[in-house]
Formats: structure tokens, C-alpha cells, sequence
């Protein structure tokens, strides 16, 4: 049986215990968004939680898991139903108060792990910002970013990175619930703009999901396996369990 301190299952009298040894706490941070016809909207929030629970316990009695923030920054969806979108300065305030909280009780490390894409230009934002004005050392990390090399050896797709063969191998071996396996589809891509604001292009910019994509994905949800899954996870896993102790 795995042990963690996950602060949502716990009484007040069991976190007063685990804090004498707690010293991060884990901030599970996702998004509800569309996610092609394959996949659940909480898919990321989910992924975040599950990812967040597994490194509590790489990193027992030194973590603690907090509640996870379900929703991010998603404006490039929102024209796909069921969306919610946080402005960048909601989730600012939502960390300020949760960090704020836990350092009441005595922690003063946080690592924020982050399974959507558009939270991260948010999370630096926010760690510039924070870390002086509350005096604690914040970190943040995508889920499995880390472990990009396995991606590039596994993943066939050029252009990947939502509810595609990465992202649903992951689900596949993390939360399968998650997943149509009966509707699996491969990216719709159509042309525009977007291809000339890509990340390494000259210009970067904002643009809508379906300006790049009709159905919402990337990649090739089909050719996704949670064996695929279970390697990218695993190896991010051990990579930043072992980042987090270097930095304790």
C-alpha cells in the first residue's frame, strides 16, 4: 500500500502531524477545456491530480498534495463547448491565497504541477511575482515535460500536444475514464495564420483552437497505448521527484 499526505483526505489533526516533516507542498494545477470528441473536458485537471498524488508519494513525508485548481488559462477554447476559462490574473489570486494559506501553517516551498500548456506563460507571471511579495520559494513544472526525449522516441506525430497520441496514451495509463477509446480521432488540421505564430517561428501570438484544428486535437489519438503512457509518466515521475529533492 503506497502512502502520501493528500490534504483533501486528510483531518486537521493528521496535518498537524505530517507538517512536522512536510516541507513543499504540491499544487496540482489543470483546466477544463475541450479536448476533442475523445476525451473528458476535466482531462487535464484530472491528469494534474493523478500526477500530484503519485510524486507525493516518491517524495513521502517530505510533500504534501493540496487540492487541485480544475480550471486555468483557456481562451484559445473557448469557442468549443463546455469551456471554462480563468483570466491570467484569477489564477494569480487563487495561488496568492492557497500559498498564503500553507505558509500560515509553516510551509514554505511550493511546487505547482501544471498539465495545461496555456497556464504556463501565467506561472512565471505568477512566480516573479509571489515569491518576493510572500517571502517562499516557488517552483513549476509542467507534468511530464521532462521526459520529452521518451515523447520523441515513442510519439510518431510532428505536431502533438492536445488529446493527442501523448496526451491520450498518458490517460490511458493514468485515468482511463477519461478517454472514448470508441471515438478516437487523428487531428483535423486546417490552414491559416497559426502555422507562422508557433512556438520558433519569427512571431508568436494568439489565435483560436480552430483556426489550427476542426475537432480540437493534435496529433494521432489513435496510435496511443498506455504502454506509450506508462514510460513518459513513469520517467517524468523520477526525473522530478528527483529535481524536488535537490531543490529540498
Amino acid at each position: 500500500m503506497t502512502t502520501a499526505y493528500v490534504l483533501t483526505r486528510m483531518t486537521w489533526p493528521e496535518v498537524k502531524e505530517a507538517l512536522e516533516t512536510v516541507r513543499i507542498a504540491i499544487i496540482p494545477l489543470g483546466a477544463h477545456e475541450q479536448h476533442g470528441p475523445h476525451m473528458a473536458e476535466s482531462c487535464d485537471a484530472v491528469l494534474a491530480e493523478e500526477m500530484g498524488k503519485r510524486l507525493a508519494e516518491k517524495l513521502y513525508p517530505d510533500a504534501i498534495m493540496t487540492p487541485t485548481i480544475n480550471m486555468g488559462v483557456s481562451p484559445h477554447h473557448i469557442h468549443f463547448p463546455g469551456t471554462i476559462s480563468l483570466e491570467p490574473t484569477t489564477l494569480i489570486a487563487i495561488l496568492r491565497d492557497m500559498i498564503k494559506s500553507l505558509k500560515q501553517h509553516g510551509i514554505g516551498k511550493f511546487l505547482i504541477l501544471n498539465s495545461h500548456g496555456g497556464n504556463q506563460a501565467t506561472l512565471g507571471v505568477a512566480v516573479d511575482m509571489l515569491t518576493p511579495e510572500l517571502g517562499v520559494d516557488i517552483f513549476y513544472a509542467k507534468t511530464t515535460a521532462s521526459a520529452k526525449d521518451v515523447m520523441d522516441r515513442r510519439i510518431e506525430s510532428k505536431l502533438y500536444g492536445h488529446s493527442c497520441d501523448r496526451e491520450v496514451s498518458e490517460a490511458l495509463y493514468l485515468a482511463p475514464h477519461l478517454v472514448r477509446t470508441d471515438k478516437l480521432e487523428k487531428a483535423d488540421f486546417q490552414e491559416g495564420r497559426w502555422r507562422k505564430l508557433r512556438p520558433g517561428n519569427p512571431l508568436q501570438g494568439f489565435y483560436y483552437y480552430e483556426e489550427m484544428t476542426r475537432n480540437g486535437c493534435l496529433g494521432d489519438a489513435t496510435k496511443a497505448s498506455a504502454d506509450i503512457g506508462k514510460e513518459i509518466v513513469e520517467t517524468a515521475l523520477e526525473r522530478l521527484a528527483k529535481a524536488v529533492r535537490e531543490v529540498l
